[in-house]
């Protein structure tokens, strides 16, 4: 059976995890500069992507229906290219907006793209009334992401971390858009 698609773009299609993507999960968190702003570089064990990560994200479907992580795959070859997110805060009227791709889709518009379609769907289908993301402050590729996708700059703050990544001591960003100030644009999701 085929996991359910939530939404396509362009070149985009996202669609639920199901338990067969652990290989997926384990590969992508194993290259080191994915990782780089996540954990200086380390990658995820298998048995945590296995056993607890895999797991929490089934659950979240059910839990916030139109919230969680997706498979993200190249619309063409059906390629496995990361995920993309919307996590759900607790009551689900606020999401964070989280992206994760393999190298080979980097510096080609996918995480915007991605971006773009799922700050749509937050605020037209989901009806949230909050979009956010947080990065490192010196990730400064995120950041343009994040603010290609509409969100605006919130605060700095830092966080304490027993074995932080290099770049840890300039803190963290994080970024907003409120439904409010949300204006519809074309990121031409079907």
């Amino acid at each position: 059976m085929a996991a359910e698609v939530v939404l396509e773009t362009a070149r985009l299609r996202l669609r639920r995890f199901t338990p067969d993507d652990v290989d997926h999960l384990v590969e992508l968190d194993s290259d080191p500069e994915v990782m780089r702003f996540l954990t200086g570089g380390r990658p995820t064990p298998r048995a945590t992507v296995r056993d607890e990560q895999l797991p929490r994200l089934l659950r979240q479907y059910d839990a916030h229906p139109g919230l969680g992580r997706w498979a993200a795959e190249d619309r063409d070859s059906g390629g496995f290219l990361g995920w993309f997110a919307l996590d759900p805060s607790d009551d689900g009227t606020q999401a964070e907006l989280g992206y994760r791709l393999r190298r080979s889709a980097w510096g080609r518009g996918l995480a915007t793209e991605g971006s773009l379609a799922l700050v749509r769907h937050a605020f037209d289908m989901v009806g949230v009334r909050r979009v956010w993301a947080q990065t490192m402050t010196v990730n400064s590729r995120s950041r343009a992401v994040m603010a290609r996708a509409g969100l605006r700059y919130g605060r700095t703050f830092h966080l304490h971390f027993d074995d932080p990544a290099p770049g840890t001591e300039h803190g963290e960003v994080e970024y907003e858009l409120l439904r409010s100030d949300w204006r519809p644009s074309s990121p031409g999701t079907r």
